[in-house]
């Protein structure tokens, strides 16, 4: 199996992994502002743990959003540039569908709706499906409001979308059986990863995007002021 190390910075949330000899090691930081000063620390802490160089992974990858906009660019600039060091193929991962192999690793679950909190009254979602070939996409990674999501059949639902706009999410079908606490990490990042690297699916450093699905990031005074008086 390959040695992957995977970056995730799409939430407050950093952490780092490394799957290597079919095992995972893992470093997170606490909340902060800005990721860019504590990611390559977690990396360096990481690869000294499992005794190993940067040279000696396979390839990188990272989660590539959606997710925050400073916070997904921190996560590809910094992969392109460990990779464009260490000569190293970089594997994106959506950060929804790495949400979507977290909530299977804890509940079983094949059909998973995923909801991230984009702040400004929406939610970035997507709808996955888990069979034999890995995971499939059922709806494509969107940004939208919670009234306008919708699923198709049955799901469970997980992702901080659900608690960010509780009561929007309060009688919908899937709300009984969510998981709010599964969110983006490195570590599921890193096992997709994996999966994608032994089917040829990776790309050089200087082609690594990000993944946006909104161009503003933030409200003009006049629409936070709408907002309220909504």
């Amino acid at each position: 199996m390959p040695t992957i190390l995977a970056l995730e910075t799409s939430t407050e949330l950093a952490s780092v992994a490394l799957y290597v000899d079919q095992r995972l090691l893992g470093r997170d930081a606490a909340p902060v502002q800005t990721h860019s000063q504590t990611l390559l620390p977690l990396v360096q802490s990481l690869l000294a743990e499992a005794g190993i160089a940067l040279a000696d992974c396979d390839a990188i990858a990272f989660g590539a959003g959606p997710g925050s906009f400073t916070g997904v660019r921190t996560a590809c600039g910094a992969v392109q540039g460990l990779a464009f060091g260490a000569g190293l193929p970089v594997v994106p991962v959506v950060t929804l569908e790495a949400m979507a192999q977290a909530c299977h690793e804890r509940t079983g679950a094949t059909d998973v709706l995923c909801l991230l909190d984009a702040r400004m009254a929406e939610v970035y979602w997507a709808q996955y499906r888990h069979g034999p070939d890995g995971w499939q996409t059922v709806i494509a990674p969107a940004l939208a409001k919670p009234a306008d999501v919708a699923p198709q059949g049955a799901v469970v639902a997980c992702g901080n979308g659900l608690s960010a706009y509780a009561e929007a999410f309060a009688a919908a079908d899937f709300i009984a059986c969510a998981e709010p606490g599964v969110m983006p990490h490195a570590a599921q990042v890193a096992t997709l990863a994996a999966q994608r690297f032994l089917r040829g699916e990776t790309m050089d450093a200087a082609s690594a995007q990000p993944l946006y699905l909104r161009n503003k990031v933030a409200l003009t005074t006049a629409e936070r002021m709408a907002g309220k008086a909504a």
